[in-house]
């Protein structure tokens, strides 16, 4: 079997540290320059020949640079004769671009796909995309990950007896349902529409709410726009208590701030799929680790063996 190496760009360094660290394998060193001219280069300084490569780069801001920097890492790899090459993408930015819904607009989910496979990707290792269909833009295997069972791992603690799970939107009905099950809760969903990338509107929550520990959960967290329209009904529907969870904590535009400014909201839980800046010094915010998960999951693709058995351990 060919030997393993483990490669990180710049956007997530300690996150890729821990995913090593947890596989047992050294962190292969790169090095990424800017040119005069602005352009990008990137070296990757270990052996690839012959070798199954994984690199581990999450598309958080700023997302272009990011992009640009995998695709040359994965160029890199290819050139340097890799036997293999994996794309380790906690978080892909662009599936929230999935799908057509107003004119003359671009499908950015679909272009950035083709345009990983074409720099040489021959595989895709991603957590909790924002659309199932996404999935489908990919023209080599995505292995889709989710971190529902770190998140209801760290719920366990508290005492589900009284919990509903609310999903903001029908979007995320299936996965808030998995979520639940998985704590032995109730689930509720609101039904929300988006005006615009920051206004979006929650006309009703489908579910009994009222008395119950509330669990908002989502895919990822940007602006908190969401979270805050849903927290109005909440609070108008007589919720006891609220805490909020979601995979990747982006927020931005300091919505962590806003977020955690609610005095009703408990606590907020997300993932290290995305750098969070402040995590240390919030003290409702808890961020949780995936590399154990993303660590078994490479080991998995590498030995040949099942990743779907993951979700069922």
């Amino acid at each position: 079997m060919a030997e393993i190496a483990v490669f990180s760009g710049t956007a997530h360094p300690a996150l890729a540290a821990e995913i090593c660290a947890a596989l047992g394998v050294p962190l292969s060193p790169s090095r990424v320059q800017r040119f005069a001219n602005d352009c990008l280069g990137v070296q990757l300084q270990a052996n690839c020949r012959e070798r199954d490569v994984f690199l581990v780069q999450t598309l958080s801001p700023p997302v272009q640079e990011h992009l640009v920097e995998l695709l040359l890492m994965i160029d890199a790899a290819r050139g340097a004769s890799a036997s293999r090459i994996t794309v380790v993408m906690p978080h892909y930015a662009y599936a929230r671009s999935d799908k057509k819904d107003a004119p003359r607009i671009s499908i950015g989910g679909r272009l950035v796909a083709d345009l990983l496979v074409a720099a040489g990707a021959g595989r895709v290792l991603t957590t909790t995309l924002h659309s199932p269909q996404v999935h489908g833009f990919f023209s080599v295997p995505v292995d889709h990950l989710h971190a529902l069972r770190e998140l209801a791992g760290h719920f366990r603690r508290y005492d589900m007896a009284n919990t509903v799970v609310v999903s903001p939107d029908l979007g995320y009905a299936k996965e808030a349902t998995v979520f639940a099950r998985l704590l032995g809760a109730g689930v509720a969903m609101g039904a929300k529409q988006r005006f615009e990338n920051d206004r979006v509107e929650i006309s009703a929550i489908i579910g009994e709410v009222r008395g119950k520990d509330i669990i908002v959960i989502d895919d990822e967290i940007a602006k908190g726009s969401t979270i805050l329209e849903l927290l109005g009904h909440l609070r108008r529907q007589g919720a006891r208590s609220i805490r909020v969870a979601c995979t990747h904590g982006l927020f931005s535009g300091g919505a962590l701030d806003r977020l955690g400014g609610q005095d009703d909201i408990l606590e907020i839980v997300c993932t290290n799929t995305v750098p969070v800046n402040g995590a240390a010094h919030h003290p409702k915010l808890t961020v949780l680790s995936i590399a154990p998960a993303m660590a078994e999951a490479m080991r998995r693709i590498h030995a040949g063996e099942s990743v779907s058995e993951l979700f069922h351990a």
